[in-house]
């Protein structure tokens, strides 16, 4: 097979002659040609150089003019940008490994070694880039074949693929979720035999490959593969917790792990935001700690969107996953995950619905999202019943916010006001009539502005014996 007519790139004719003036062999490599082949867009383009790829790749944006090439001379690589692109070229390689480490030791090497080395067949295909065989397939494991079957394979024996860089296994499992392929028999046998093995990686590298997984059209595809293969339970052990159904009385609940995967699927359908998706992940997480059976009303979870947000922070400091707005974001959705339902259950009242636009603030819309999946049942008259009473309780959010703005609640006076008004330092009556405000705000007793706010300060002063400053006689 020969790409040429698809290498548009300037890239690839300027990397052709200049390997052939040098007398170097160069070859595309890797992720693109694979996307090229299945007509994904992908702006990273690697090149491989029976040689320097440190060399030409200077040589070659010099003759672009591309600009800076940054070099890292400890991994043999180089990269500039051009027209959009990201392309990296780096010297064919054959490595051995240590058990310990998926670090491994590199010689030069020829373009058949680079090839052995790769993960999966379909990254494995290269595109010869010399003028004479420009754009000529070079697919040693017929990768092309694999492509087409929608397989995930791997060139060589599969426990020493997986054995050799253990987060290859999580690369498997992405790859399956994001291009809807097939893991191999026998490669999916080896990840269940080499999971244990992912304890060599950082939990960083491990994350990363999540994320991409979670972000994928059905990611429920990849969690399922990472339950069955025994991956997930090296790194993520209260997701797998949340696996099972248990009896008693002939009473059973329903299994939270396939419950939390079809969550997320039907979230994703509706946002790409990785932190909401994440929200989705572990919006039950802490069902099993605070799972009940009583024999009068069955399996309760009482208070687990508490314990799942104070269960937040914990998960994703050993995920490495980022702790700051992040973070805090995913606890705050967990935390009022049941809020949205808990109002389609009632006569919807102001005060709870100011309440909950005060909690959630700006994430009331991605709230709203995560409780409208939330909503799963082979029931469908009740799915929809309940999909019903979200649309009132939208149309409620949207009416109170117009009417009273608690989205962004800001005290309609500030402490240093009471303080100036009454003349007194911080102290806990400062704190009681801040409060008091608030809440007369929330309940609908008084207009959230401050001429109502400083009435009831006022009162609220009076009734704690404070004087206010403007009527104390002059001396």
């Amino acid at each position: 097979m020969n790409l040429k007519e698809q290498l548009t790139h300037p890239v690839f004719e300027a990397v052709g002659r200049e390997a052939d003036r040098t007398g170097m062999q160069a070859f595309a490599i890797g992720g693109f040609v694979r996307d090229l082949l299945l007509n994904r867009p992908c702006k990273d383009i690697d090149i491989v150089v029976e040689g320097s790829g440190i060399d030409l790749a200077q040589t070659v944006a010099k003759k672009l003019k591309a600009g800076r090439v940054t070099v890292f001379k400890n991994f043999g690589t180089a990269m500039f940008r051009h027209q959009g692109y990201e392309v990296e070229f780096v010297g064919a390689r054959k490595e051995s490994y240590d058990r310990g480490s998926r670090k491994p030791i590199v010689e030069d090497g020829t373009i058949e070694d680079d090839q052995n080395r790769r993960d999966f067949t379909i990254n494995a295909m290269a595109i010869r880039l010399n003028s004479e065989q420009f754009g000529e397939l070079v697919d040693p494991f017929t990768g092309l074949q694999d492509l087409e079957e929608k397989i995930l394979r791997t060139p060589l024996d599969p426990d020493v693929t997986y054995s050799d860089d253990p987060l290859r296994m999580m690369r498997a499992v992405r790859f399956a979720s994001q291009l809807g392929f097939t893991i191999e028999q026998e490669s999916l046998q080896s990840i269940s035999r080499n999971a244990k093995r992912l304890e060599i990686i950082s939990m960083e590298r491990v994350h990363v490959e999540l994320n991409k997984m979670i972000l994928s059209e059905k990611p429920s595809v990849g969690f399922n593969l990472l339950f069955n293969t025994g991956l997930l339970h090296e790194f993520f052990p209260e997701m797998v917790r949340l696996k099972g159904v248990e009896r008693r009385n002939g009473i059973g609940h329903k299994d939270n792990f396939y419950h939390t995967i079809e969550v997320l699927d039907r979230l994703s359908l509706h946002t790409e935001k990785l932190w909401l998706r994440w929200a989705a992940i572990l919006h039950d997480i802490a069902k099993p700690p605070t799972k009940r059976f009583h024999p009068d009303h069955g399996w309760t979870f009482h208070g687990h969107e508490d314990r799942g947000a104070r269960m937040v922070p914990k998960i994703f400091k050993r995920l490495k996953l980022p702790l700051d707005h992040q973070m805090k974001y995913v606890q705050k959705l967990v935390l009022l995950h049941l809020r949205p339902i808990a109002l389609t259950q009632e006569t919807i009242t102001d005060s709870a619905v100011r309440r909950l636009l005060f909690e959630a603030g700006d994430d009331i819309d991605d709230l709203m999202l995560l409780a409208r999946a939330d909503i799963t049942s082979k029931n469908e008259a009740k799915v929809e019943r309940y999909l019903r009473n979200y649309d009132a309780v939208v149309e409620k959010l949207v009416e109170v916010e117009q009417k009273d703005h608690v989205r962004n609640f800001q005290p309609p006076i500030s402490g240093e006001q009471i303080m100036e008004t009454f003349g007194i330092p911080p102290s806990r009556p400062v704190g009681d009539i801040k409060k008091a405000i608030k809440e007369a705000v929330l309940d609908g007793d008084i207009q959230n502005n401050p001429e109502a706010a400083s009435a009831l300060m006022l009162k609220l002063g009076k009734e704690m014996g404070l004087t206010p400053v403007s009527s104390r006689p002059s001396r």
